[in-house]
């Protein structure tokens, strides 16, 4: 149930369930159908996710938890989007520093703004969000770098 839990099934990291996946393609389709949720399968980036179904009758229920994005939350994940084109690229893993998303989102800091710290907790607010949603994943034996 790695897709429901969500927000995605990465291949590379998780190659068994990846393969059953594929392997059982149309019967986990039909089990998200009746759900409501419509199963996306990307076989070259190796990543799966659900969406809600398009569903034009009252009273379908809605499965997917959403998220409330604050500003600093999009600037994130559209610098951490950046950062995946980037090394999808050159074919490279995607990592990113604590310092380097800091230094990035440091930019959108309100000119005038006396409290430096603050913004900076806020900045640690989002990574850390993003953290909870399993988009960025800790890299071992390393408390300041993630993969995407």
């Amino acid at each position: 149930m790695q897709l429901l839990s969500g927000p995605s099934l990465d291949g590379r990291r998780h190659s068994k369930l990846w393969t059953v996946l594929l392997r059982d393609e149309i019967v986990i389709r039909k089990f998200f159908c009746e759900l409501f949720l419509e199963l996306v399968i990307d076989r070259d980036l190796h990543v799966a996710f659900t969406r809600q179904a398009d569903a034009d009758e009252e009273g379908v229920p809605k499965l997917l938890r959403h998220a409330q994005l604050t500003f600093l939350d999009s600037v994130l994940l559209l610098y951490l989007r950046k950062q995946l084109a980037q090394a999808e690229t050159h074919s490279e893993r995607a990592v990113v520093s604590k310092d380097d998303i800091v230094e990035e989102l440091k930019s959108y800091d309100k000119s005038g703004n006396t409290d430096k710290a603050g913004f900076e907790r806020r900045i640690y607010a989002s990574i850390e969000k993003i953290k909870k949603h399993n988009i960025l994943q800790k890299i071992k034996n390393s408390d300041n770098r993630f993969e995407i």
